[in-house]
């Protein structure tokens, strides 16, 4: 008996279009820069978050350093070093990475959702609701950052979970203005007015079709947000005005080790300055890719 097959399922077959994740993921993959970054990015938040675990050294107890040589140059023993208070410089940077990327992703999400939810609102809605939350954000907006921010912990306080909350709730400002571009769009183009036409609530619509129209903004936003905000926090460390002792975060060991620089302790600034500028790079490479992933043009019909 002689199997034989059928043209027709042949060539339906290969014309069949290629599944939407798989057309991201060659599209994302195509950008040598990001993958190179999701996996830079995975190795150091895998050793944040597991190296302080697995080998828990001493990072919180200044009087158990004594009998370790203070600001020590690089060894076997410590492969960079120990800092001015005697700690592992290695273990160091692990141990304030595993604060800096959990304050950065979580400040990072809040500021997407509420600048995204805010966003869309706005330009959905328009009229004298968008002149009102856009003044709103003007407002805001002309108030320099940093100021706010260190305005806010100097009356607050700083403890790690305020710190994730101002950082969040302060930055979703930008990110708002660019999610009501793209609802002032969509709500504009057929399908939104066609939706409209048939008794579509406005929230149907943006759920069913500003959000996921919006989605490839949304992701790159995200991304970038996250950068943000490890940058807002390590720069608050370097003000001093980061996490409260005996934690600790990069922009406080950088403040630390800029004080130590002078006297030649090279290896208090420049490993963890590699790492962290890195860390914002990766992220913003991965964003770059995520945009052209989740562009619908990209995409194949």
């Amino acid at each position: 008996m002689t199997l034989t097959s059928d043209p027709i399922s042949v060539t339906n077959v290969a014309n069949s279009p290629t599944p939407v994740w798989r057309q991201r993921l060659r599209i994302f993959t195509h950008n040598k820069l990001a993958v190179i970054s999701v996996v830079y990015l995975v190795i150091i938040t895998a050793a944040c978050y597991l190296i302080p675990h697995i080998d828990p050294g001493n990072q919180t107890n200044q009087a158990l350093t004594f009998n370790t040589k203070w600001n020590a140059a690089p060894s076997l023993h410590h492969w960079l070093g120990t800092d001015s208070s005697g700690f592992d410089e290695l273990g160091r940077i692990w141990y304030g990475g595993e604060y800096s990327m959990t304050l950065g992703f979580l400040a990072g999400f809040i500021t997407i959702v509420v600048g995204t939810v805010y966003g869309m609102i706005s330009g959905f809605f328009g009229g004298i609701v968008d002149t009102v939350m856009m003044r709103i954000i003007d407002a805001m907006l002309s108030i320099p950052f940093y100021f706010l921010l260190i305005t806010m912990i100097t009356i607050f306080g700083r403890s790690t979970m305020f710190l994730i909350i101002i950082i969040g709730v302060t930055g979703w400002f930008g990110n708002a203005r660019i999610i009501r571009g793209d609802a002032l769009l969509i709500r504009k183009l057929e399908y939104s007015q066609a939706a409209t036409s048939m008794g579509a609530s406005k929230w149907h619509i943006i759920r069913q079709h500003v959000f996921p129209n919006s989605i490839s903004n949304i992701v790159t936003v995200a991304t970038f947000s996250v950068a943000d905000a490890i940058l807002a926090l390590s720069a608050l460390g370097f003000l001093g005005l980061g996490i409260r002792a005996p934690q600790t975060d990069w922009g406080t060991m950088l403040q630390y080790g800029a004080t130590q620089l002078q006297n030649g302790y090279w290896w208090e600034v420049y490993p963890l300055g590699a790492i962290f500028i890195l860390v914002v790079v990766a992220i913003n490479y991965i964003g770059d890719a995520l945009r052209d992933a989740f562009e619908v043009r990209l995409l194949e019909r």
